[in-house]
């Protein structure tokens, strides 16, 4: 899978990505809706750190390195809806090792993951758990609609797509996450995000998004 070259301003249209005003206005819609989003959304997320907190012990925020925008890595917020001690106890799950022909049907969140917690599964259904991301939005780590940040030992398995995906910053949302969620596979969600990074502009952005209110409402495609 080749990777597209990065887009650059000329020749594209003000609304595209690439565009400096394209850029701005996303940074900006990034801004506001993370920090509304935050704000409208507190009350929700004491609740859900009480909960965590009451089912298993450990932190109610998980913390985990992703690999960011030129591929920099940076500290993902989310709630954590596993055991903490996860990696011992299935430490098979963890060994990130797959052969080319297991790619095109690999999910990361089977059904009935052991790994989960009641609570995490009530929060991963709602998507409540990932609205600590919206700090990272607002931190400049993230946006709100991009390809999903991705753990180090995945991107050796993005091949000459890695370039093309890391050239944009990582988001809280993105197309895959609005067609199929955890039901699609990680060639399937590649190629989305592949789609995205080269078609991304203003209408995409505004649409995902809606989409995305959309798709946690219905529940769709959460294991």
């Amino acid at each position: 899978m080749a990777a597209a070259p990065p887009k650059t301003s000329e020749g594209v249209r003000w609304w595209a990505g690439g565009h400096p005003v394209y850029e701005t206005l996303k940074r900006g819609i990034d801004i506001v809706g993370a920090t509304v989003g935050l704000v409208l959304t507190s009350p929700i997320m004491a609740a859900a750190a009480i909960a965590v907190r009451l089912e298993s012990p450990g932190p109610a925020i998980f913390r985990q390195v992703r690999v960011g925008q030129h591929g920099v890595p940076f500290t993902l917020y989310k709630f954590r809806g596993m055991y903490v001690d996860a990696r011992e106890r299935f430490p098979e799950l963890y060994a990130y090792k797959y052969s080319p022909e297991e790619l095109p049907t690999l999910v990361f969140h089977p059904k009935d993951d052991p790994r989960v917690t009641r609570v995490g599964r009530f929060l991963r259904r709602t998507s409540i758990d990932e609205l600590p991301n919206l700090w990272n939005v607002l931190k400049g780590d993230m946006s709100l609609v991009g390809p999903r940040p991705e753990i180090p030992e995945m991107i050796p398995y993005y091949g000459d797509a890695a370039e093309t995906i890391l050239s944009i910053k990582p988001g809280v949302t993105s197309p895959a996450k609005v067609s199929g969620r955890d039901e699609l596979t990680f060639t399937e969600t590649l190629e989305l995000d592949l789609e995205y990074v080269k078609n991304r502009s203003l209408w995409v952005d505004l649409r995902v998004l809606w989409q995305t209110v959309i798709a946690v409402l219905r529940q769709d495609g959460v294991a």
